[in-house]
Parts: structure tokens; sequence; C-alpha cells
């Protein structure tokens, strides 16, 4: 029998510039256990190695140096898609509406109930988990394409096409029992049990 390994605790990373904010939220989440890791500045949370355990930043407006908005900005362009809960004391609509139309998950302004942060959190953490969860599947799936010749490969992108096996046979110069063959082989490997499945899986890989 095979073991499953145990999936990562979720982490809740804080970032604010005032050290009795970050002391407050490391306590009040320690107190639901939540694992938590908090930092003065974006540079350092940066300069924190991420694991793969979902997680949630809360990320406070203005700091010295690179603000929370422009931080949020920053994180998108290099690809950081750890979803972010604002905490501000100086919060207006405009800023709370820039900052959710740019994917944050709350816009909370000080002081603020903690179970409306406590909330949030939890919907970030849900969220970031369905995210890596569909990471996954998705190296799986290329895992499988990759385990296809390269001749399967070639058959599978025509099929696919809706093109018959005789016109497959006549578009890459081989015989319709080869494409047939071929074709078998790469649902096999896709696990793909009908055409449909396989228009669905390829898809997903962009093809």
């Amino acid at each position: 029998m095979t073991l499953q390994a145990t999936p990562p605790e979720p982490v809740v990373y804080v970032v604010d510039d005032d050290a009795s904010v970050r002391a407050a939220l490391e306590d009040l989440l320690a107190s639901v256990g939540l694992q938590v890791r908090a930092f003065a500045s974006t540079g350092e949370f940066m300069a924190h190695p991420r694991g793969e355990a979902p997680g949630c930043l809360v990320l406070d407006v203005r700091m010295p140096g690179q603000s929370g908005m422009d931080f949020q900005r920053q994180m998108a362009e290099r690809g950081i898609a750890l979803p972010v809960v604002f905490i501000t004391g100086h919060g207006d609509i405009a800023m709370g509406v820039e900052a959710m139309k740019n994917g944050a998950i709350e816009f909370l302004t000080k002081p603020f109930r903690d179970q409306d942060l406590l909330d949030a959190i939890h919907a970030g953490i849900g969220k970031d988990r369905e995210r890596l969860r569909e990471a996954a599947q998705l190296a799986e799936l290329r895992a499988r394409w990759e385990s296809l010749s390269a001749g399967e490969q070639d058959v599978a992108r025509l099929v696919v096409t809706g093109l018959l096996n005789k016109q497959i046979a006549a578009q890459l110069g081989i015989s319709e029992i080869t494409v047939k063959v071929r074709r078998g082989h790469a649902m096999r490997k896709m696990q793909a049990p009908s055409l449909a499945d396989l228009v669905r899986l390829t898809a997903r890989l962009g093809f």
C-alpha cells in the first residue's frame, strides 16, 4: 500500500513596516493554527525562499520604499500568483477598487475586525490551494504528452482537429494502419478513453 504524502500546511506571509502590527498579526494567526512569516519590507519578503505550500500575503499599502500597491503590480509582472489581502490605515475607495481590479482578495481599512481578516486569508489560501492543484494536474498532463513519440504527437495533433485517419495518413505521408496504431498509443498514454477526452486534454495543453 502506497502512502500519500501529507500536503504542506498553508503559510501566511505578513509584510508591514510597523513591528507592533506584525506582532499582533502573528499572534492572531498563530491563535487559529496558521503558520506565519512576517517581514518589515517587500525586499525582505522577496529574499525569503517560498516553498510549494499554499499561502496568502497580508500586505500593508503604505510603507517606506516600495508601496504595497506597487509591489502587487511587480508580483504580477514576475508571475508570483500568491493571493493578496491588503491592510491599510490610509486607504480610500479608489485605491481599494484598483487593488481589487488587480486581483486582491480583500482591501481592509484599519481598524478592521479580526474575523474579516481571517475570512479573507482563508479565502486566499483556498484560492492558492486550487491554483497549486491545477498546476500539478497540468504538469502531470504535460508529462503524459511528453511520453508520446514524435510520430504519436503528430497524429494526435491532427486527430483533435477532426481529420479522418485516411486524411491524416495522406498529410503525414504514412499508411492508414500506422495512423491507427499511433492514434491508439497516443490515447492510451494520454489516458483518453474517447476522442472527446483527447480533445479536452490537448486543449488544456494549448493545442
